[in-house]
């Protein structure tokens, strides 16, 4: 890939500014217009470093046409039903595209169904963005106490609702007491989901 084009992507995919991305990568505003308009062809290797380490993948690779693999951890097991304790095992890594890779954090294995109907199975990995909040009706990973279920997130005045995508699991409410005391937290977003058969 062309460091010309590498750099239109990255500022067009998060709606950044010349100066914004001059700051990240430790260059000039005015470096990074030249990068953008072509005058500059290649790069010092102090430079493609800085970039590695801020995107967390090998650009020099990349600009050098060498196939990359990105991988985030799959850290462990949730559960689409609402009794499995939260599992912190490292069960190794899920292969991701440049484009995807940092639109989340980790991979979470699903066991159990009350998420079929969204295309979340037993089995599938899901990939998750770290974030304390959702919108209403996102699917997300939420920590109950010490367990963590996936579900359709709904907040209003009078509690949390916790919804599943199978229509033989119940829904579960919490008043805002219950969310607080337990507590009831979203710990983060499912981006999408990789179903193997």
């Amino acid at each position: 890939m062309e460091l010309k084009q590498f750099i239109k992507e990255y500022k067009s995919r998060y709606h950044l500014t010349n100066q914004q991305i001059a700051k990240e990568f430790g260059v000039t505003h005015t470096t990074v217009g030249r990068w953008l308009n072509g005058s500059v062809k290649s790069l010092q290797q102090e430079t493609i470093d800085k970039m590695s380490e801020v995107l967390e993948f090998d650009v020099g690779s990349l600009l050098n046409g060498t196939a990359i693999t990105l991988k985030k951890p799959i850290l462990g097991i949730a559960k689409g039903g609402y009794d499995l304790f939260l599992d912190n095992n490292y069960l190794g890594e899920e292969r991701i595209t440049l484009e995807e890779y940092h639109l989340g954090d980790y991979f979470l294995k699903v066991t159990g169904d009350s998420m079929k109907d969204a295309g979340i199975v037993d089995g599938s990995l899901i990939y998750v963005k770290s974030q304390d909040t959702v919108k209403n009706n996102d699917i997300a990973v939420i920590q109950i106490g010490d367990q963590v279920t996936i579900k359709k997130y709904y907040q209003d005045d009078t509690g949390i609702t916790l919804i599943a995508c199978n229509p033989s699991i119940n829904d579960v409410h919490y008043t805002l007491k219950e969310a607080n005391d337990l507590p009831v937290k979203v710990i983060g977003k499912v981006i999408f989901v990789k179903n193997y058969f």
